[in-house]
């Protein structure tokens, strides 16, 4: 799953981070800090098991400068039997959503997001790897943009 900021806008690295990306270097050099927004994505990201316990699960995201990457894993059962009313994903990503803006204090999404059922162990797996490797390939991202 993508989710991209509002007009594709930095918001998430820090603008050190951002200039010291290179595909030759095998992109950003040493940790990339996050913003105080990409810490509140970061901080809600976290919280998503948590309100939906036993039924969703993020296993693996990054922050990108513009935009997130991540895998939900919806359990239609939980410990107690089937959930009553399970989420769908456009309601768990409108809420993760509105609380990054809320706390943010604007509007930090664009409208939409992008899915893509992982049907198989296959496209787990290279999801997984894609989003682990996304910020060393920055600069080939299609998000990517020089300012």
């Amino acid at each position: 799953m993508t989710i991209c900021t509002r007009s594709r806008e930095y918001l998430f690295w820090n603008d050190y981070d951002i200039r010291n990306v290179g595909a030759a270097s095998g992109g950003p050099r040493g940790k990339i800090t996050l913003t105080e927004y990409g810490k509140i994505v970061r901080e809600e990201l976290k919280k998503i098991p948590s309100i939906y316990p036993d039924i969703v699960f993020v296993p693996k995201f990054v922050i990108m400068p513009n935009h997130i990457h991540l895998i939900i894993v919806l359990n239609s059962f939980s410990e107690s039997g089937p959930p009553e009313a399970a989420p769908t994903i456009g309601s768990i990503i409108n809420k993760f959503k509105g609380a990054v803006s809320k706390k943010s204090g604007f509007k930090v999404w664009q409208k939409k997001f992008y899915d893509r059922v992982l049907r198989n162990e296959w496209e787990y797996r290279n999801a997984w790897q894609y989003i682990g490797n996304n910020p060393a390939n920055w600069e080939n991202d299609e998000l990517f943009c020089r300012e």
